[in-house]
C-alpha cells in the first residue's frame, strides 16, 4: 500500500515537473501581455480623461457665453424700457470696488517697480537710459494693467459672485424665483454684468496710473533717469490706441469673468461642497480664459497696430 501510494506521488511529481515549464512559460507570456495591456489601458484612460476635461471646459464656456448673451439682450431691452436695475447695479459695483481696489494698488506698485528695474538694467547696458519710460509705460499699459485687472476680478470678483449665486442656488432661492415667474438671469445676472462693465475699466485706469507712477519714481530715484527724458520717451511711444486697447481688453476680461462666475454659481449643486467647487472652477476658468483671450488680442493688435513713435 505504501509503495503504491509512493508510486502515485512520484508520478504526480513527474507530471508537475513536466508541466511546470509550460505553465511557467505561459505565465511569463501572460505577465508581459498583461503589462502591455495595462500600459495601453492607462494610455486610453489618460486620453479619455483629457478629452472629457477639454470637452467639459468648452461646454462650460459655451453655457457661460450663452448666459452672457441672454443677459446682454435682457439688459439692453430693460435699459430702453426704463426698467434697468440701477440701484442693484450700483450696489454690486460698489462691492466689487471694495474687494478689488486695495489689492489693485498693492499689485500695481510692485509691478511698475519690477518693470522699470528690469528694463532699466538692460537699457543701461545699451546706453539708452531715456527709453525706460517708453518700455515701462508700454509694458504697464498694454499688458500689465489688463492682466492685473483680469486676475483681480477673477480672483476676488468671480469668487464672490460664484459664492453668492451658488449659495442662492443650493438654498433653492433661484428655483423660487422661477416659480414666481421671475427670470433669474434678469434679476441676478444682468446687474452683476453691468457692475463688472463699470468697474473693470476704472480698475484698469487705476492700475495704469499707479504702475506708471511707481515706475517713474524708481527710474528717477534709483536709475538716475531725468524726469524730462522719462516722460519724453513715454509720450513718444505711447499712443491713444494703446490706452483704448487696454480699456477694451479690461472690458472683455470683465465680461468673461462675470459670465463664467454667474454660470458656475447658477449650476452649483450638492450643498456647501458644490458651492466651494463652483467658486474654485469660476476662479480658475475665468483667469485661464482671460489669458487665452489676451494672447489672441495681443497678436491681432500687433499685426494691425505695431509699435511706433507717436
Amino acid at each position: 500500500m505504501w509503495s503504491r501510494s509512493y508510486g502515485t506521488v512520484t508520478a504526480m511529481a513527474r507530471v508537475d515537473d513536466e508541466v511546470a515549464p509550460v505553465n511557467g512559460g505561459a505565465t511569463g507570456a501572460s505577465d508581459t501581455e498583461v503589462q502591455d495591456g495595462g500600459q495601453a489601458g492607462a494610455g486610453q484612460i489618460i486620453r479619455r480623461n483629457f478629452s472629457d476635461t477639454v470637452l467639459s471646459s468648452v461646454a462650460t464656456l459655451g453655457r457661460a457665453l450663452r448666459i452672457g448673451a441672454t443677459a446682454s439682450y435682457i439688459g439692453t431691452a430693460d435699459a430702453f424700457r426704463g426698467r434697468f436695475q440701477v440701484h442693484e447695479t450700483l450696489t454690486q459695483a460698489w462691492f466689487l470696488i471694495r474687494v478689488t481696489a486695495i489689492p489693485s494698488i498693492l499689485m500695481a506698485i510692485p509691478f511698475g517697480v519690477i518693470v522699470s528695474a528690469q528694463v532699466g538694467n538692460i537699457v543701461s547696458e545699451l546706453g539708452a537710459d531715456s527709453m525706460i519710460g517708453a518700455a515701462g509705460g508700454l509694458g504697464v499699459i498694454k499688458q500689465g494693467a489688463p492682466m492685473a485687472t483680469a486676475m483681480l476680478l477673477g480672483g476676488a470678483g468671480a469668487a464672490a459672485i460664484a459664492a453668492d449665486l451658488g449659495a442662492r442656488t443650493v438654498r433653492e432661492e433661484v428655483d423660487a424665483l422661477r416659480v414666481m415667474g421671475i427670470d433669474p438671469v434678469q434679476r441676478l445676472v444682468v446687474p452683476r454684468i453691468a457692475a463688472m462693465m463699470l468697474v473693470a475699466p476704472l480698475l484698469n485706469i487705476l492700475i495704469i496710473f499707479i504702475g506708471v507712477g511707481s515706475g517713474f519714481l524708481v527710474a528717477v530715484s534709483a536709475l538716475n533717469v531725468t524726469p524730462g527724458s522719462y516722460w519724453q520717451s513715454f509720450g513718444a511711444f505711447t499712443t491713444s490706441i494703446d490706452v483704448w486697447v487696454s480699456l477694451v481688453k479690461s472690458l472683455m476680461f470683465g465680461f468673461l469673468v462675470v459670465v463664467i462666475a454667474c454660470q458656475r454659481g447658477l449650476e452649483a449643486k450638492g450643498g456647501p461642497r458644490g458651492v466651494a467647487d463652483g467658486v474654485n472652477a469660476a476662479v480658475v476658468m475665468s483667469i485661464a480664459a482671460a489669458v487665452v483671450l489676451n494672447t489672441v488680442i495681443t497678436q491681432v493688435v500687433t499685426m494691425f497696430f505695431p509699435v511706433r513713435m507717436a
